[in-house]
């Protein structure tokens, strides 16, 4: 059976019958199977992004900033407060960088809380190869 001129829109093909196979319908869209499967996707991810914090992450020792002092030629001091488990320790490593951004000293400081404490001020100079703009604290991890 072919089709007519009743059956098809005023400008659209008409194909010989049988040659071209039977024609597809208009897909129809789904947007929930999408938006759920996004959903899912995005809560695996999550997931698996809180899990490799918690195993990876050291949230209980945080180095923070103070204040960089007595810039010479050949050191800077680097005041810094360090937050870890209430009576433990923890290493920071401070650097020290040159006007250009170059590092031009580090410094591994070692820190260790009084019983019960959890927050440790400490003062540390890096010693340096050129004279240095800005002193910083990388990092600090667990004691050990």
């Amino acid at each position: 059976m072919s089709e007519t001129h009743a059956t098809v829109a005023p400008g659209a093909p008409v194909f010989p019958p049988g040659r071209y196979g039977r024609r597809r319908e208009p897909g129809r869209r789904r947007p929930l199977a999408l938006a759920l499967a996004v959903t899912a996707v995005l809560a695996v991810l999550g997931l698996g992004a809180v899990k490799l914090y918690q195993q990876y992450g050291d949230p209980d020792y945080q180095g923070e900033m103070i204040s960089y002092t007595g810039i010479t030629d050949s050191r800077v001091v680097v005041d810094f407060r360090v937050t870890v488990p209430p009576g433990g320790a923890a290493t920071c490593l401070l650097r020290a960088r040159s006007h250009d951004g170059a590092e031009v000293g580090h410094v591994e400081a070692t820190v260790t809380a009084a019983p019960g404490q959890r927050h440790v001020r400490v003062r540390q100079e890096v010693p340096t190869s050129a004279r240095p703009f800005i002193g910083e604290v990388l990092r600090c991890r667990p004691a050990g």
